[in-house]
């Protein structure tokens, strides 16, 4: 089984303009694989042999929590696995977080950047414990991001204080965990009981960082993700599938880590 756990859509009303402003804020510098709907998602998945993908939403205003998880709610399959998002800035994160229990998603997206937060901050540390007491997981956007300017509300540091912080927990930081600071992931976060997502992956990390990494880190903590529409799922596969590992230690990264932290 083959498990993207980082993807993004819409619904089809807003696809083409929420596609539109996301590319021009980076100045096309991703050009999407796909159109942003589910249709393309799903299409891009049987072409790529992909079994299951993870919907990824953000919310970036409170007057969106009930609407972006009930849509994505209302989109999860057997080949769609839906997380929710909050609106992080609020004294009413409980009930957002019960509200994407109750719809029967898995976890929480969160995006320190579009967010506007500073992950390891204390305000945010409630929510995440929370939110893991739900029994959800949290998945973050972690590192660079080309709409915003350094320094980033996130670091290899800052996530080794949340997972001291939350004494362990179901935390996955994305784009290898941390994009363009793949030293600090080695030094601050490898060997740590983060799991590690390989979104927007082996078009900027080198072969050999990414192995030195799943040495220290272990493959078994290490899921294979796209971020798409952003990046091509299919070269990350054959990425994966060429890398000096075990079939063993590949089928774990490609889905069997991700078949075990979703339950399915």
């Amino acid at each position: 089984m083959i498990i993207d756990f980082h993807t993004h859509i819409f619904p089809d009303s807003l696809a083409t303009k929420a596609m539109h402003v996301l590319t021009s804020e980076i100045d096309n510098l991703y050009p999407p694989v796909s159109d942003g709907t589910l249709s393309g998602l799903l299409e891009k998945m049987d072409q790529w042999r992909i079994d299951v993908s993870v919907i990824q939403p953000v919310v970036t205003k409170e007057s969106q929590v009930k609407s972006a998880n009930e849509w994505v709610a209302s989109i999860v399959s057997d080949r769609i696995v839906g997380f929710g998002g909050i609106f992080p800035h609020t004294d009413n994160y409980k009930h957002a977080i019960d509200l994407v229990g109750s719809l029967g998603l898995k976890g929480l997206k969160f995006h320190p950047e579009y967010q506007d937060f500073v992950l390891d901050d204390d305000r945010m540390l409630r929510i995440y414990d929370y939110a893991l007491g739900k029994g959800l997981i949290l998945l973050f956007h972690a590192g660079y991001d080309p709409a915003f300017p350094a320094p980033f509300k996130s670091s290899p540091q800052r996530f080794a204080n949340v997972m001291r912080a939350m004494r362990g927990g179901k935390i996955v930081a994305a784009h290898l965990g941390g994009h363009e600071q793949w030293d600090d992931v080695a030094e601050y976060l490898a060997g740590t009981e983060i799991f590690l997502d390989t979104s927007m992956g082996f078009e900027f990390f080198s072969t050999e960082q990414f192995l030195k990494i799943a040495e220290k880190h272990g493959a078994e903590k290490i899921l294979f993700a796209s971020d798409a529409p952003w990046s091509n799922a299919h070269s990350e596969i054959e990425h994966i599938n060429a890398l000096p590992l075990s079939e063993s230690d590949k089928a774990a990264i490609l889905g069997g880590n991700a078949q075990k932290l979703l339950a399915l």
